[in-house]
């Protein structure tokens, strides 16, 4: 069947007719079906992939290479003008690993159109669901009928996702069978930094294995801390960003509008505040908690209240009462204070059940007791939850907007009292969190993503494992991108678990002494008692700032010449 007639008419609209459902698309979907996207001119023209010096880790290198044993210290590798090697016929797997983010399909498209182009006759599988999919050999055969209904559309759900892991000696084993069962030349994992880090696992044991199949990763995640100079950033930071940016801008049109609102505004990223920042430098909000600073700097929840009430204070002294707020997902855990309280949590969690008799509270210290009881209810019974696969506090599902509505809205009552502020503090509480995981890819991200996928297929064909994609020299046009790949050994530390040293992809935080940092350090006073709003709008993919590349990404670049 024909790509074309993959799609049926229903009313004006279009109907995928492959993949596991058919799905109406709206204009503007199938608008971005056709979106050419253009290639590095490394990729266009006949090009050979030289190897750099020896690599090293990016902490502990010594335990790193006991670790790795068969990848450690291998070379970066560069697309350089030259001879293309031989056509040869390749059997690729791909598979979605971890949260969406958008332009994981044009991974998948870049990898197949290498393929198709470079490699005739060469098979591409789709594991389905995940890392599971692989250890159950559940897969699909991708085919141009199947592969174009997702160009340039976001989510995953062309093969889907999963969170699984291959870690054990009985998982590997699956692996492996599949592997040899399919006869792979090579498999491609598109995740973050987990599944990089499952990726680089399963690379050694196949090459302690002898096996032909080699692995290469993608860097994916909407939070942005899976980078570092070689892999400039991870694809959908920039989509995301851009949609929260736009209901951030329409959030402050609304205060604007009323004066009466204090909007919180948390906005995903767990483990770093990328997307705060991000957004924060696109929209100009009246106060950006950063959760790197806030840690640096050893600040209480106590301190993180009374400054938000300073600004709210002085803001009503200018006439304004409203303003918003942007608040990193992760904060809670940044708080010195917090962090220690929830470990007293964890360890209480990880023996006893949590009674209503209380019987468990005797076992936290007086201090985490007095901050424990500090806390609105909503967020302790929040704070006693579950916890996730690794031991750790589920932090999405902690309030933290909330909860600093009502300490704010506590400490104004108190100041009241003392005639230090007279108005009526009302907060609005969001959580910009799982709308930016899916939507359809920036220009940025559309082409970022193509062109990472035809390099994993390049790293593979020419025989590379243990490597990552990388696309770099990204504020530069498109046809002047380098592409390459990057040790995954060189992203990695190593943390003590329960009495062993396991590899961590190290996560890339916000740098206080970095340029974007600095940018939003600079302006921040202005922004809290001026309005200086920005409303960015949606997405725009064609147009003066269609190919606008995120604040973020650009200061990282320039900070670096």
């Amino acid at each position: 069947m024909a790509a074309a007639a993959a799609l049926l008419s229903n009313g004006g609209a279009k109907i995928p007719a492959t993949g596991r459902y058919a799905a109406v698309y709206s204009e503007v979907q199938n608008s971005r079906l056709d979106h050419p996207l253009p290639l590095p001119s490394v990729l266009k023209n006949p090009f050979t992939v030289v190897e750099g010096p020896p690599s090293s880790a990016a902490g502990n290198p010594d335990e790193i290479a006991k670790l790795f044993p068969f990848l450690f210290g291998q070379p970066s590798a560069t697309l350089v003008p030259g001879d293309s090697s031989s056509v040869q016929e390749l059997k690729i797997g791909v598979v979605l690993s971890g949260g969406q983010a958008p332009g994981g399909h044009n991974v998948i498209s870049g990898i197949y159109d290498y393929l198709q182009s470079h490699c005739k006759g060469s098979t591409l599988y789709g594991f389905r669901g995940g890392p599971a999919g692989i250890m159950k050999c559940k897969y699909v055969v991708l085919t141009s009928d199947y592969v174009y209904p997702y160009r340039n559309q976001g989510g995953f759900d062309m093969i889907c996702s999963g969170r699984d892991k291959i870690e054990t000696p009985e998982q590997f084993m699956q692996a492996e069978e599949t592997a040899i069962k399919l006869d792979l030349d090579g498999l491609v994992v598109i995740g973050g930094d987990d599944s990089n880090t499952n990726a680089c696992l399963l690379a050694e044991n196949f090459r302690s294995k002898s096996l032909k199949t080699k692995v290469i990763g993608c860097p994916k995640t909407i939070d942005g801390d899976l980078k570092c100079k070689e892999v400039p950033t991870s694809f959908g930071f920039d989509t995301a960003c851009k949609i929260y940016a736009e209901m951030i801008g329409n959030v402050m049109i609304d205060a604007r509008s009323t004066g009466k609102y204090y909007h919180f505004v948390r906005l995903m990223g767990r483990a770093a505040s990328h997307i705060t920042l991000e957004c924060a430098l696109q929209t100009h909000p009246n106060i950006t908690l950063i959760g790197e600073e806030v840690a640096a700097k050893k600040q209480t929840l106590k301190n993180v209240t009374d400054y938000i009430a300073d600004v709210i204070c002085k803001r009503a002294e200018l006439g304004y009462n409203y303003g918003v707020i942007l608040i990193p997902e992760g904060l809670i855990d940044f708080i010195p204070e917090v962090q220690h309280l929830i470990a007293e949590l964890n360890e209480i969690l990880a023996h006893d059940i949590i009674d209503e008799a209380g019987a468990w509270k005797k076992k936290l210290t007086s201090k985490s007791v007095h901050l424990f009881d500090l806390l609105p209810l909503a967020i302790q019974d929040q704070l006693l939850l579950e916890r996730d696969p690794h031991g750790n506090v589920q932090v999405a599902k902690i309030e933290t907007e909330k909860m600093l509505i009502q300490m704010v809205e506590t400490e104004l009552e108190m100041r009241k009292k003392g005639a230090s502020y007279k108005c009526q503090f009302k907060g609005q509480s969001h959580f910009f969190g799982y709308e930016g995981r899916c939507g359809l890819p920036s220009n940025f991200d559309s082409t970022y993503c193509y062109a990472l996928g035809y390099a994993a297929a390049v790293l593979i064909q020419s025989g590379k494992t243990g490597l990552i994609s990388s696309v770099g020299n990204l504020a530069a046009p498109v046809s002047e991108w380098t592409v390459g790949g990057t040790p995954l050994t060189l992203l990695m530390d190593v943390e003590r678990r329960h009495g062993k040293f396991k590899p961590v992809i190290k996560k890339a935080m916000v740098e206080l002494e970095g340029a974007p940092f600095k940018k939003f350090a600079s302006l921040r006073e202005e922004w809290a008692l001026k309005n200086r709003y920005l409303n960015p709008g949606p997405i725009q993919f064609v147009g003066p700032a269609s190919d606008a590349v995120n604040h973020t990404l650009l200061l990282e670049l320039e900070a670096q010449v």
